[in-house]
């Protein structure tokens, strides 16, 4: 595979990944819920316009620059571990309705394949394109577990990023 037609594959996956969240940033009345959908919706944005720009280098001069993608999410567990201890300070719950439980789930279900995409591709690609697409990987698979931990707390599980959401002894 070239990689101009990596880059084509690459804009078709968060086409259909950015367009979910921003379904679905409208359809949810929770603020809450809106919230990630209107977040992930801005960083898939993100990916489609730097993909974009790649493509058009690429058309262009039959090279891509190296210029970083930068996320709106931040990268890394350092922000989960700030939220993990934030939330046991002051646990809240938040039960969602059955319309945004299951636009996580399909989220989930597109984050998923996006990743495998992604992890494919790495694999396929001569050293000097693959770079293009690592960093790429690393932020799909935080979008996994961001969209898990959000559907699991929603869901009333009583977990957020595996921790309870809830204490069990009495005060």
């Amino acid at each position: 595979m070239d990689l101009k037609q990596a880059i084509e594959l690459a804009l078709d996956y968060e086409h259909k990944v950015r367009d979910h969240y921003a379904k679905g940033a409208e359809a949810i009345e929770d603020p809450k819920g809106k919230r990630v959908f209107e977040v992930l919706a801005r960083e898939e944005q993100g990916h489609v316009d730097y993909l974009e720009e790649c493509l058009r280098e690429w058309t262009e001069s039959g090279t891509v620059s190296s210029a970083a993608l930068q996320p709106v999410v931040e990268p890394g567990v350092s922000w989960i571990e700030q939220a993990r201890k934030a939330l046991e300070q002051t646990p809240e719950r938040r039960i969602a309705e059955d319309l945004e439980i299951e636009l996580l789930t399909a989220a989930l279900e597109l984050e998923t394949k996006t990743s495998a995409f992604y992890r494919e591709l790495v694999g396929k690609l001569s050293k000097e394109h693959r770079e293009l697409f690592d960093r790429f990987l690393e932020i799909e698979e935080g979008h996994v577990t961001i969209v898990q931990a959000e559907l699991d707390a929603v869901q009333g599980l009583g977990f957020w990023f595996d921790v309870m959401e809830f204490k069990l002894e009495a005060g």
